[in-house]
């Protein structure tokens, strides 16, 4: 009989300027006993950097998944969505949008950049565990790229 190999644990990587908003995500997990490791930066650039290992940070390790902003200073999220799917080592990440643009040009313009989807902070704000609990479903059934 073979060896299972034991699974990484996904880290969540959440890309969001609004401090309210990422912590409302944070609390969310907690309360969800989500026990993966969850790190935050407030832009695009940042979340580039960190990815990338780059102004003195530590890569992050795959296997993770983003959770993205797209209205943010300095690198909106399609701009980021742009720049990893055009990165050699990054464009195979797992991204899903969540945003308050109901604009159909970000939507287009997020499934263009392959996310694996795009929800609207206001269309899930009683949901919002669901949402969380789906992406918690989603590390624990699908394989990610490492």
């Amino acid at each position: 009989m073979p060896t299972e190999i034991p699974m990484k644990q996904a880290s969540l990587l959440v890309v969001e300027d609004d401090d309210i908003d990422a912590k409302g995500i944070e609390r969310a997990f907690k309360k969800l006993k989500v026990a993966n490791p969850i790190y935050r930066v407030k832009d695009g650039l940042e979340a580039l950097a960190l990815l990338r290992g780059e102004a003195g940070l530590t890569a992050l390790e795959k296997p993770y998944i983003i959770l993205l902003d797209l209205n943010m200073p300095r690198m909106s999220g399609i701009e980021f969505l742009e720049a990893i799917r055009h990165d050699s080592t990054l464009y195979d990440t797992i991204v899903f949008v969540l945003t308050t643009s109901k604009a159909d040009q970000d939507r287009t313009a997020a499934y263009k950049n392959n996310v694996a989807g795009y929800i609207v902070k206001s269309d899930v704000q009683h949901g919002f565990y669901n949402v969380l609990d789906l992406i918690d479903n989603y590390w624990k059934i699908v394989e990610l790229p490492t």
